[in-house]
């Protein structure tokens, strides 16, 4: 891959003061940097065409790694050797230790921890530069003095006349100017009023004319809208005329198959016929059945009656008195006079009941009213 260095250099000195403009633009020496340009591993030129080196291998040779090898086996027998030659150290007794101990000249304290010294270092402070004195050239040649009297060089008289002459034409000059800028100022008052009012005439007619513009307008969009809304009322009334009749054409054999059919279904009948087989018919019918339910009981009443007395008569006769029978030969004839008796008695029952059925039926009669 491609690295860039530049050449080590050495610093420039530094200035005790610190400079006013640009610390890079007063630096002395040159500055030299590093090119690319002259660079060799830089490729020029069109680099498709280039054909890239073979990648060089970063694995040692095969013959190389042996070599190697052999001399570090060459050097630890070496090593081995020596030891075995040099005498070494017997084993200490039992109960003792062998312990380091300095040979050297000069004996140096040994200790676990490694003597550590702070140190400091103060650089001096950047003073602000003094400013610069005031450049006063060194005074050359001589100096010269000359005397003048009163009234050598001007006379008041004599040059005070050009310049009160210039004083009163100026004067004059501007008060004239001032009286035609004054009558000129008049002048544009009087045109500024006429045309003030003139614009104001011309204002009120164009206002005058956008108003009846307006009403105009306004009158011609409401009649367009009148118009509108006649063309559509006449176009809605057109449908329904049209609709009304379509349907009546549609609807003209329909309504009477409607009416026909409704009327057989039984929606449309006549209220007197109606009123009959509601309101009469049901009465008439609950009075008659109450009628004759009284009839049916007056009649049971009667045979109850009826059989009530017949069976006390044929109790008395199936039982008769003991003094009624030894009489009985002599007063036969009154036999017959008892059987007449007896039916009157059945019509003297029987006439209640039939006066009680005449009673009864005036009662019917009244209830409906």
């Amino acid at each position: 891959p491609y690295s860039f260095s530049s050449q080590p250099r050495s610093l420039p000195p530094r200035p005790k003061y610190r400079e006013q403009s640009n610390a890079a633009e007063t630096e002395k020496g040159p500055v030299r940097y590093g090119n690319i340009m002259i660079d060799p591993r830089v490729v020029r030129g069109n680099v498709l065409s280039v054909r890239p080196p073979p990648p060089q291998s970063t694995e040692p040779h095969t013959l190389e790694v042996k070599r190697q090898r052999r001399a570090q086996k060459h050097v630890l027998a070496r090593r081995f050797t020596q030891e075995q030659i040099r005498p070494g150290t017997p084993e200490p007794v039992k109960g003792r230790e062998h312990v380091h101990v300095q040979t050297e000249l000069y004996l140096e304290e040994i200790s676990d921890r490694i003597i550590e010294v702070d140190g400091e270092c103060q650089t001096d402070d950047f003073l602000d530069r003094p400013p610069t004195p005031l450049f006063i050239p060194a005074k050359s040649g001589k100096d010269v003095a000359t005397q003048i009297e009163e009234g050598e060089l001007f006379d008041f008289d004599i040059e005070v006349k050009p310049i009160l002459e210039v004083l009163v034409g100026k004067t004059v000059e501007q008060a004239l100017l001032e009286v035609m800028e004054e009558e000129e100022l008049a002048q544009l008052w009087s045109h500024q009023r006429a045309f003030a009012e003139l614009r104001n005439a011309e204002f009120a007619e164009l206002q005058r004319l956008e108003e009846q513009d307006r009403r105009i307008r306004e009158e011609k969009e409401r009649r367009r809208l009148e118009h509108l809304e006649k063309l559509r009322k006449q176009k809605e009334t057109a449908e329904k005329i049209a609709a009304r009749a379509f349907a009546q054409r549609y609807l003209a054999d329909l309504i009477p198959s409607v009416f026909n059919n409704l009327h057989d279904s039984g929606f449309f009948y006549d209220p007197i016929e109606r009123d009959i087989e509601t309101e009469f018919l049901p009465w008439l019918m609950s009075e008659v059945e109450e009628t004759l339910q009284k009839k049916v009981l007056g009649r049971t009443m009667l045979d109850s009656l009826i059989r009530v007395v017949v069976e006390k008569r044929l109790d008395e006769f199936s039982h008769p008195p003991p003094s009624a029978q030894t009489k009985a030969p002599a007063e036969e004839p009154g036999a017959t006079d008892a059987a007449p008796k007896i039916s009157g008695e059945a019509d003297a029952a029987d006439q209640p009941a039939a006066e009680k059925e005449e009673t009864d039926q005036p009662v019917a009669e009244e209830e409906p009213s």
